[in-house]
């Protein structure tokens, strides 16, 4: 096996697929990548057992065949090199050398046949989406995983199929998010699915947004993106979602109008004096206003008051601040609205302009 790419060129697939590798493993193999080149085509590949990444890139001057390389010292190396310089690898027995310019690595690899292979998956259902659309759906509801939460299909994001829809739901019990993106083609029939974090960070970090569209693949228990020049396969979390359509409050009429950045900033300033353990903040709802008050054990207080447009008066709800701020960041408009009922249910914020978006945040007891 031999090929020649130029190293900014070859950077990019190593660094797509080098984060899949764990740093401690099992099986002495799951540290090394697989290469492989096929007719002027290299593929990269990792995996953990539970997530696959293959990256694929034409190369020139290329002799076929396969072999397993360490997957941290061959990126660290790639790394390492000049810009501009030219990388050739090569495999002679069982060790690959790293050529560029007056720089020369020998590796140890280990045979081809030992890597594992993700199961072969049959796609029951198949639906393009649009890059740009599932970068957003992840962006902006996954920071609501729950994370090692024993309720395990907590710690992973719901992908729910239907009719025309792509919906992605996260939640840890106290907090729920949901982002959802039409489809030019729906699937055939209803699914859900739970991706577990590690494949919802990798896919966070493989997705570029643009106008290309992605193949999604769902098996029994396995999902499969396939872009041009990748091709990433997540396991399942074998369990069932809660229904998260129940958690969205119904009859929640009392709504505030808000400028987002401004009660985020005032929220931040609060939360500064807010109790370390409870994060705590209390809510206070009047005409034309919402004050913003903290406390913690040391007798300290923080008050901020900001204007909003409402007609809702005499409502006091307590939020962990940082599931606020939380929803705040993940919303795009100028202007959100925050649906209350009383203040023992919880809030539902949103765009002022759209509800394709929406976050439940659960009330604290203060």
């Amino acid at each position: 096996m031999r090929f020649s790419l130029q190293r900014e060129v070859f950077l990019k697939p190593l660094a797509q697929v080098v984060n899949v590798v764990e740093r401690r493993q099992t099986l002495p193999v799951l540290a090394n990548l697989l290469v492989q080149v096929k007719d002027g085509q290299l593929s990269l590949t990792g995996t953990d057992l539970e997530v696959e990444m293959i990256a694929r890139h034409a190369v020139d001057e290329a002799q076929d065949g396969e072999t397993t390389i360490p997957a941290r010292k061959l990126f660290e190396i790639v790394r390492a090199l000049p810009d501009g310089s030219k990388v050739t690898v090569s495999q002679t027995g069982d060790k690959v050398t790293v050529q560029a310019g007056r720089s020369r690595f020998t590796l140890a690899s280990l045979p081809a046949n030992d890597f594992p292979s993700v199961d072969e998956m049959e796609a029951t259902e198949r639906v393009q989406v649009p890059e740009a659309a599932l970068k957003e759906l992840i962006e902006r509801t996954a920071f609501a995983m729950a994370q090692q939460d024993v309720r395990y299909y907590l710690n992973g994001l719901l992908f729910d199929l239907r009719d025309k829809t792509l919906r992605c739901v996260a939640t840890d019990g106290h907090r729920l998010a949901l982002c959802e993106a039409a489809l030019e083609e729906g699937a055939a029939t209803k699914r859900q699915i739970i991706v577990p974090r590690k494949g919802v960070q990798e896919l966070q970090r493989l997705l570029e947004g643009g106008d290309r569209s992605l193949e999604l693949e769902v098996g029994r228990s396995h999902i499969r993106v396939k872009r041009d020049d990748v091709t990433f396969t997540s396991k399942l979390i074998d369990g069932r979602f809660p229904d998260y359509e129940a958690v969205i409050p119904i009859g929640a009429d009392r709504e505030v109008r808000i400028d987002r950045e401004v009660l985020r900033a005032a929220l931040q300033r609060a939360a500064i004096l807010s109790n370390e353990k409870y994060r705590g903040v209390r809510v206070e709802v009047s005409p034309g206003q919402l004050k913003i008050n903290a406390h913690n054990p040391e007798q300290e207080e923080a008050q901020e008051e900001v204007e909003a447009d409402t007609r809702v008066d005499n409502l006091a709800i307590g939020f962990n601040v940082n599931y606020l701020l939380d929803a705040l960041s993940a919303l795009r408009d100028e202007f959100v609205v925050l649906q209350l009922r009383d203040a023992n249910s919880s809030a539902l914020v949103r765009e002022a302009g759209s509800e394709k978006c929406r976050h439940v945040v659960m009330p604290l007891r203060l």
